[in-house]
């Protein structure tokens, strides 16, 4: 039986940020075929609103809100604008996310947009949505992290995805009984625009966006994918040596000098 074809699952408004391309463009085509309403964020215009106008050329499942996620007011309007089309916000998915493109952190001329957009912008859309689905007593927040918040390979990127980690498991529990759910993504290398340097084999963003799509039907804290990276997060706690041997001689000299993780 085909996601469509279920009618036990319930259509959900999502918000999804980061939707024009990469993981989040493959997770809203995922979501779409799943019957679900979209709000599609990001800040490709052009891109953005072909993929809405793929999804639903009619425009009222899928809509199109150009967001900055780093910036408050635009925050704002991207919840104000789904509340407006659909009436209320059901999940709110922070997937956005970006590193440092080339060479090492310390060399970039602004390292802590990783931290504003892949940390505190989730945090603060968190903040945004959580009154009205406390108030109903029903939501689901899904954060996109990375193995590289429980595998430590790149300075910065990785001390963003450490952190939406913690954020994560730790808004799970403040919420218990609320009716609203916490869950988190960790991808290991999947192909997108982040991993386009990468010379290694990595399965397409779809394995991520069947992860998205399969938590809301059956809420886990936290997912791993691809399932491969988990006796890797594994031995990297158990046997810490094991982690620098697979990021030093594995990712390091793979990756150009700019080893990133989504």
């Amino acid at each position: 039986m085909t996601p469509q074809a279920d009618q036990t699952i319930t259509s959900k408004v999502i918000v999804l940020t980061g939707a024009s391309s990469g993981i989040g463009r493959a997770t809203a085509v995922e979501l779409a075929a799943r019957g679900h309403r979209l709000v599609l964020a990001a800040r490709r215009t052009d891109e953005l609103g072909l993929l809405a106008r793929q999804l639903d050329p009619a425009g009222v499942r899928v809509i199109a809100v150009p967001t900055d996620v780093t910036d408050d007011a635009s925050r704002r309007a991207l919840l104000a604008a789904a509340t407006a089309h659909f009436g209320s916000i059901d999940v709110l998915v922070n997937n956005a996310g970006v590193t440092v493109e080339q060479g090492w952190w310390w060399d970039d001329a602004d390292p802590m947009r990783v931290l504003r957009v892949n940390l505190e912008s989730p945090i603060e859309l968190t903040r945004l949505a959580l009154p009205d689905m406390r108030r109903r007593s029903a939501g689901h927040i899904v954060n996109i992290g990375s193995v590289a918040g429980r595998v430590a390979s790149n300075g910065v990127y990785s001390a963003s995805k450490y952190g939406l980690r913690g954020f994560s498991l730790a808004l799970r529990r403040e919420l218990l009984g609320t009716g609203v759910t916490v869950s988190l993504i960790a991808p290991g290398f999947v192909r997108s625009e982040m991993t386009a340097s990468a010379r290694l084999p990595m399965p397409g963003p779809e394995v991520v966006a069947r992860a998205v799509a399969d938590v809301l039907e059956h809420p886990r804290a936290e997912v791993i994918v691809p399932k491969l990276y988990a006796p890797l997060v594994l031995l990297n706690t158990l046997f810490p040596a094991v982690g620098d041997f697979v990021v030093r001689r594995i990712i390091g000299r793979r990756y150009a000098h700019s080893p990133q993780v989504k």
